[in-house]
């Protein structure tokens, strides 16, 4: 019998990328959750065999202005509880740490580009160390303060909250090791005022794709292959 992925997306161009070939290997069937036009308040918080948190391009705070993300951490917050597997990605991970009563706030810089980030110790005996010497794609402002009961993964130049870990069954990531070249150049083409405000040039994100990514790629299959693996065992 096929187990269950339910994946809360937060905008159509920001997707499961190269997760969800991953995910489908492993026996899951992937049901994707518009949290803007669905109601999250109906998901049973322990039902999924896995519960994925995708990016988004508002802040983990915003509950006013969205109103759903209240919800999406009440569900977070009593599936982390109930120690069920879940996976967070940027907006996400910032989602799981606010769900356990973090403080998630803008940061010092705008990371746009390709980045290397540091496997701590514990990250180099865990499936982030697929990333280290791999620049990974970032694309966010915000920044969380670390759960106290995660355990740290990476951390970047930038910012020092990268990866998390809470046991064997929850892990976050604030870079987009999902993103795909096509994903990117939609970003890329979505972005002109925020890449401008900032002073990138798409061309060297463009360029960056070209030296990067297909590493990343790897690194990124590599990682969730093995994390999705270590909930068998």
């Amino acid at each position: 019998m096929a187990r269950t992925a339910v994946v809360l997306q937060h905008a159509p161009t920001i997707h499961l990328g190269n997760i969800r070939p991953v995910l489908e290997e492993h026996g899951y069937d992937v049901r994707v959750v518009d949290v803007t036009t669905e109601d999250v308040a109906a998901i049973d918080p322990a039902d999924a065999d896995l519960v994925v948190v995708l990016g988004g391009e508002m802040g983990a705070y915003e509950v006013e202005a969205y109103p759903f993300l209240e919800e999406e951490q009440r569900l977070l917050r009593e599936r982390l509880a109930a120690e069920r597997p879940t996976l967070g990605i940027c907006l996400g991970a910032q989602l799981m740490a606010r769900s356990l009563g973090e403080r998630v706030y803008p940061g010092g810089t705008r990371a746009i580009g390709y980045r290397p980030v540091e496997p701590t110790p514990a990250g180099a005996d865990s499936p982030i160390r697929h990333f280290a010497g791999v620049p990974v794609a970032q694309w966010h402002g915000d920044t969380f303060e670390l759960p106290a009961e995660a355990t740290l993964l990476a951390s970047s130049a930038d910012y020092r909250n990268e990866a998390f870990a809470i046991g064997r069954h929850a892990l976050a990531v604030q870079f987009h090791p999902e993103l795909t070249p096509e994903m990117h150049e939609q970003w890329i083409a979505d972005s002109p005022d925020e890449l401008a405000e900032h002073a990138i040039d798409p061309e060297a994100l463009r360029r960056e794709r070209e030296r990067y990514s297909a590493r990343m790629q790897q690194a990124s299959r590599a990682a969730f292959s093995e994390w999705l693996a270590g909930l068998d065992g």
